[in-house]
């Protein structure tokens, strides 16, 4: 019979591990059970060494300079979007917001102020009084259109926003003519940018 010491076990008990065991223990314990990144992908996502000092005056003041736009462009995006924190103060606030959705969900008359405007300029300096009699004409036409159109988008800003805030604490008149003023700005350049689709139900 033969005798064995206690605690050792036999070549036969002992069972190795199986080389996918190995792996995936390895791998467990290496990325707890995440793939190993790529050096490339690992590298783009350390960041890089921080920029050397200017060496000469001119060389800072040209990275000054560079800042400086980079911060101007990203300012401008964010007011552009509509950021609350970067518009200046006639156009902070959500009852202004909302008095610009209303102008830009409807079509108005004075979206076309500027081209009309353009327009007879161009035909009040033809040397023609049938042209520039109908140029006056053309231009007092438009122009009692477009106080119509006005006061039709002044008393829709009024009612959406007695019914949106009605604590009565804002000054209607003010509004008003804040929401008129951007109804005579080309859509596409108006600022903040438009955020509604025309036709939505504000």
């Amino acid at each position: 019979m033969k005798l064995r010491l206690p605690g050792r076990r036999d070549r036969a008990e002992v069972v190795p591990d199986t080389p996918s065991d190995l792996s995936a223990e390895l791998v467990k314990a290496a990325g707890k059970g995440r793939p190993t990144p790529r050096r490339n992908e690992a590298q783009a996502r350390r960041p890089g060494p921080p920029p050397p000092p200017p060496a000469t005056r001119k060389e800072a003041y040209k990275r000054m300079r560079e800042q400086q736009a980079a911060r101007r462009s990203s300012t401008r995006e964010r007011m552009a979007m509509g950021d609350d924190s970067y518009l200046p103060a006639r156009d902070r606030g959500p009852v202004r917001k909302l008095v610009r959705d209303v102008v830009d969900a409807r079509r108005n008359l004075g979206s076309f102020f500027l081209p009309v405007a353009g327009l007879i300029l161009v035909g009040y300096f033809i040397p023609n009084p049938a042209v520039q009699g109908y140029t006056v004409l053309v231009w007092m036409a438009y122009f009692l259109l477009f106080l119509g159109d006005a006061v039709v988008l002044g008393r829709r800003i009024s009612k959406t926003v007695r019914s949106r805030f009605p604590d009565g604490q804002h000054k209607t008149r003010s509004l008003v003519w804040y929401g008129i003023s951007r109804s005579t700005m080309i859509r596409r350049w108006r600022f903040p940018k438009p955020e509604v689709a025309v036709g939505a139900q504000v």
